[in-house]
């Protein structure tokens, strides 16, 4: 027989389909005689004897007063073995006169098995579907392809040698329960298919999904800026459309083995990170927060507890956050005190003031390199936003 098997709510479709073409009961039996689908529901479960003959002697049988008196659960009637791809998989039976129903017995089983085959290609579509997903799910956790993971990749048709870059998707399901949350995730797991971009999804949780996405353009090179700009049309598509909102962040390009892995783990700090920095943003890149990214290893560890002692220190004082505000912007000035000054709407002197503040209360020298970095790594680390 083959790998596909006829199950009940199949049947029961066929049934229904089947008996609108022709004014008759008709029962649908698996390949071992049992009754799964029928317009009678009372006989469902029933072993049926003229589908048993029809599938050992592999042909019509057709059966008359006569013999449905001989058999058990018969009557009347004209059965017809179902075929997928030459093999058997069952019987579909229409009960009444044999001879007047043989001329539609055809029609009926081949619309029957038309439906047979729409299913199991749906089903295998399904499968490969399931097993793209587990094969991705393998690559982001993977330091090294072994020979398992490249022969399967390999039957499913999957180059796992193409350069790809990770971006993590982040879903808002705000109050949906599962289904809804699952139902709207494959809605966008099939925007992020079309049009067909060869990228490679899966679903990581109620919340998550991972897209491995060719890294490379037409010229072998790797353009962020393309990348930036397929993400930010992706988002603007979601929001014309009225689909949920998501947050992508996308992670670093990395080259030779456990390159998706790593790819895979920058883009899910980066999307960390940028919620905790830009809580309003959608979208976030490696590329514009590299160092807090690479920082992010180091917390809950001595290292992060020591880079942090100065501005908590600074922190304990600044009650309104004032000095923590005017070192950031001192940072992101490029330490240059009228542009700085500028920025804070304030006079020079007053920079100045407050930067000495800073000074005494960090125990730190602002005018020494290493000390300035200090600071600003421990920034860096700091989840305030």
């Amino acid at each position: 027989m083959a790998n596909y098997h006829l199950d009940a709510r199949l049947a029961q479709d066929i049934v229904a389909r089947t008996m609108k073409i022709i004014d008759s009961n008709v029962n649908v039996m698996d390949a071992r005689g049992r009754i799964i689908g029928s317009g009678d529901r009372e006989r469902i479960g029933e072993l049926h004897e003229g589908a048993l003959l029809a599938l050992s002697q592999a042909r019509i049988v057709d059966i008359d007063d006569a013999v449905a008196r001989h058999l058990h659960g018969v009557r009347p009637g004209v059965n017809l073995p179902l075929r997928i791809a030459g093999e058997i998989v069952g019987v579909i039976g229409l009960t009444g006169d044999p001879v007047s129903l043989r001329q539609y017995g055809e029609l009926v089983c081949m619309t029957a098995e038309m439906m047979l085959e729409q299913a199991r290609l749906l089903h295998m579509l399904a499968q490969d579907s399931r097993l793209r997903e587990e094969l991705v799910l393998n690559l982001i956790r993977s330091e090294s392809l072994s020979p398992a993971l490249m022969e399967w990749a390999q039957r499913l048709g999957i180059d796992v040698n193409q350069p790809r870059v990770a971006a993590v998707v982040e879903v808002d399901s705000g109050q949906l329960g599962v289904d809804s949350a699952m139902a709207e995730l494959q809605q966008l797991q099939t925007l992020l298919i079309t049009p067909e971009r060869d990228n490679l999804i899966a679903i990581v949780s109620l919340t998550e999904m991972v897209v491995l996405k060719p890294a490379l353009n037409a010229h072998g090179r790797y353009d962020q800026d393309e990348h930036r700009r397929r993400v930010e049309q992706l988002l603007g598509r979601m929001k014309e459309n009225g689909h949920l909102r998501i947050r992508i962040a996308l992670g670093n390009y990395f080259t030779g083995a456990g390159s998706i892995a790593r790819s895979y783990r920058t883009a899910r700090t980066t999307m960390m990170v940028g919620k905790q920095r830009m809580p309003d943003q959608r979208s976030y890149f490696y590329q514009d927060l590299v160092l807090p990214v690479l920082l992010d290893s180091l917390r809950g560890g001595w290292q992060a507890n020591e880079l942090a002692r100065p501005l908590l220190k600074l922190k304990a004082m600044d009650n309104n956050g004032l000095l923590r505000r005017t070192l950031i912007a001192w940072f992101s000035n490029n330490v240059q005190p009228s542009a700085t000054a500028r920025a804070l709407f304030i006079h020079r002197n007053t920079l100045e003031y407050r930067l000495n503040r800073i000074s005494e209360l960090t125990g730190l020298n602002l005018s020494h390199f290493d000390d300035r970095l200090l600071l600003y790594v421990a920034l860096q680390l700091d989840d305030q936003p």
